[in-house]
């Protein structure tokens, strides 16, 4: 099958082909002839799968059909709404890839920068417009953005915007939207919440659903590495090292772990950076280009600013700490082994996160390998069996205590009959 044979214009095809791509993913093949159709549409797929031109394809065609054009210069007709800074970026530049060809306009805003410029720039008119909720509510407020003719919509992530309390948000803009249009949810599970929210959203619409809801990629060779919580900064250096590993994505729970972590791996030597909520949108993006052109090593990450991070070819993530939701280790994994390629994905494991490792493994449905690294073991499975028996953490098994402290016996003290006796 190819692009062509989709229904899409020879413009379109072109741009996908130099992209290098010839043929279109799972995901691609079955929502891209339903959404040229016109229909709503309910679509799940594994992250790295090509599900971003898997709507933006089709939206562009329509957007480029002869006597199309809107009447009023200023207003959207295409809006596609993101949860992150980053991921608006990377659906912006799949817009304009695939896009190169035709007449159109985009662009991309989101907070963390000046708006200023963004305003100017939707001033000049913009048919396909990305955005995330927040700055796209002040962009409104500032009477800067006409919403009112919108023909499709996209909720992208849907399920991580309902994670970061967008819910809200997407509210007050559905509310100033067209009740015509065509509405595309993209999310990585059909949870309970999002079908709730699709079912006031969406109408008659189809469902692609891509690989099942608690699938790990399987181009995705996964690993757990025990190793005691202490140790987990010098095992990342040595493995980084000894691999000499040239591209490392490294997955923290806290902004100032990571900014932490990233200054310790700099004093071990390896070129680092880190990626957070509370970084500018400008040390941001110079971070990840770094990374990407392959200046910094290892680029050290938070579950939400990682999310829409698209590194062609990138090699290894690894989880310096496992994520407290089990379904983020598989959106974090799908970091790599992306449109084909094989990746690695090592999580550093201590004793403390063996509940929240057999969590993920019910939640994938298969047991991940462990592998010890010599001079860095860690019995989490020791672990594991204190806590099935209830004894302390941390002490060895078969090792009997109780949480109550030992009673010191107390010598009885004689009777003054025996006192008498004696």
């Amino acid at each position: 099958m190819s692009f062509s044979s989709l229904g899409l214009r020879p413009e379109l095809a072109r741009a996908v082909a130099d992209k290098g791509y010839d043929a279109p993913t799972p995901i691609q093949a079955q929502a891209i002839p339903l959404i040229l159709e016109g229909r709503d549409l309910m679509g799940s797929a594994q992250t790295g799968t090509g599900k971003t031109a898997g709507f933006t394809l089709p939206i562009l065609q329509r957007l480029a059909q002869p006597g199309q054009k809107s009447k009023s210069g200023r207003a959207v007709r295409a809006l596609a709404v993101v949860p992150t800074r980053e991921l608006a970026i990377q659906v912006h530049q799949s817009v304009e890839d695939y896009g190169k060809w035709l007449r159109l306009d985009s662009t991309a805003v989101f907070g963390g920068v000046n708006i200023n410029p963004q305003k100017k720039r939707l001033a000049r008119g913009v048919d396909f417009l990305v955005a995330t909720p927040g700055r796209l509510l002040d962009l409104v407020g500032q009477d800067a953005v006409d919403l009112s003719r919108v023909e499709v919509l996209v909720l992208d992530e849907a399920d991580r915007m309902l994670d970061m309390g967008f819910i809200r948000d997407i509210r007050k803009l559905l509310a100033l939207l067209p009740q015509k249009k065509q509405t595309l949810l993209f999310s990585a599970t059909f949870s309970d919440a999002i079908k709730q929210l699709a079912n006031g959203l969406l109408h008659k619409p189809a469902t692609v659903e891509v690989g099942r809801r608690n699938r790990a990629v399987d181009t995705v060779e996964q690993l757990v590495h025990p190793v005691e919580k202490s140790r987990k900064r010098e095992l990342l250096s040595y493995l980084v090292g000894s691999g000499q590993w040239q591209q490392v994505l490294v997955f923290g729970r806290t902004k100032h772990g990571a900014n932490r972590l990233a200054k310790q791996l700099n004093t071990d030597g390896i070129k680092a950076s880190a990626i957070h909520g509370n970084k500018s949108q400008g040390a941001r993006t110079k971070a990840l280009a770094e990374f990407k052109a392959g200046k910094i090593q290892v680029l050290v990450a938070t579950d939400i600013a990682a999310r829409g991070l698209d590194i062609e070819q990138l090699p290894h993530v690894v989880n310096y700490e496992l994520p407290n939701v089990a379904e983020d280790y598989v959106h974090r994994i799908g970091r790599t082994g992306r449109a084909g390629a094989r990746g690695h994905a090592i999580s550093l494991v201590s004793g403390e996160e063996s509940g929240l490792l057999r969590e993920i493994e019910r939640f994938i449905k298969r047991e991940i390998p462990r592998e010890v690294v010599p001079g860095y073991s860690a019995d989490i499975g020791a672990r594991k069996a204190v806590e099935k028996t209830g004894q302390k953490a941390g002490q060895k098994i078969g090792q009997v205590t109780s949480d109550k402290p030992k009673r010191r016996r107390r010598r009885r003290r004689p009777s003054a009959q025996r006192r008498a006796a004696a």
